[in-house]
């Protein structure tokens, strides 16, 4: 009997643990297409009938081999490649990014509240770093690297993190996977100080210990998205 109840309390254990453990939903078939014009919700995507998928639906003519514009105000371009250009990836947790910098060029602080990021450099050298979460200790610690060519780094799930080019010369190219189907970002500095509509002055010169009228400066900018 009481091998019996172990072998349960062990099985329980285990499925909790894989529910914990998985970014996305597991899938309970070969694929689940989404089909993008069902007016039910869930949590994705409904799946659309086998019987209609093809295989254009695990296909997308991304062109991730052509360099994208960096002209931007950051210097950078994410080019996503999520569930929403290829429907197959519904349920099957991962995405793909290609990111472009110009010399100089950074794709800002940033968290993926969704999905963990391994990004391999392709062309160019990035000094890349993430934050971890506040700590027992109140500290916040940087971890940083300097990636070449060939390079891989990990940013851990909803943790802030950032790519650099520090060549003022050359750009750099990177590819990044992502452990979701649509792994969100949430850019920081666009997030606080570009809301819309705009979080209190007050509350922002509050939290950054600024004066009011430094805050409104921030919120008059104009905070580019790069991504695409």
């Amino acid at each position: 009997m009481a091998s019996t109840t172990f072998l349960v309390l062990t099985a329980l254990l285990a499925l909790l643990a894989g529910q914990v453990i998985a970014s996305d939903p597991s899938p309970l078939q070969d694929f689940c297409v989404a089909d993008k014009d069902s007016h039910v919700n869930v949590n994705g995507f409904v799946c659309k009938d086998p019987k209609d998928v093809k295989a254009d639906d695990f296909f997308h003519a991304a062109n991730l081999d052509i360099p994208r514009d960096t002209t931007s105000k950051i210097g950078s371009n994410v080019t996503l490649i999520n569930v929403m250009r290829i429907p197959g990836l519904n349920t099957l947790g991962i995405s793909l990014a290609r990111i472009d910098y110009a010399p100089l060029g950074e794709n800002p602080p940033h968290t993926h509240p969704r999905a963990t990021e391994i990004l391999t450099v392709l062309e160019g050298t990035l000094f890349v770093g993430f934050v971890t979460s506040n700590q027992a200790n109140r500290e916040n610690k940087l971890f940083t690297k300097m990636l070449n060519k060939g390079d891989v780094f990990v940013f851990p799930e909803g943790l802030i993190h950032f790519q650099f080019n520090p060549s003022p010369h050359k750009p750099a190219v990177a590819i990044a996977a992502l452990s979701s189907q649509n792994p969100g970002v949430i850019t920081i500095a666009n997030a606080v100080f570009g809301s819309n509509p705009p979080i209190s002055d007050d509350v922002l010169a509050k939290a950054f210990q600024v004066e009011k009228n430094t805050v409104d400066w921030l919120q008059a900018q104009f905070w580019a998205d790069n991504h695409n």
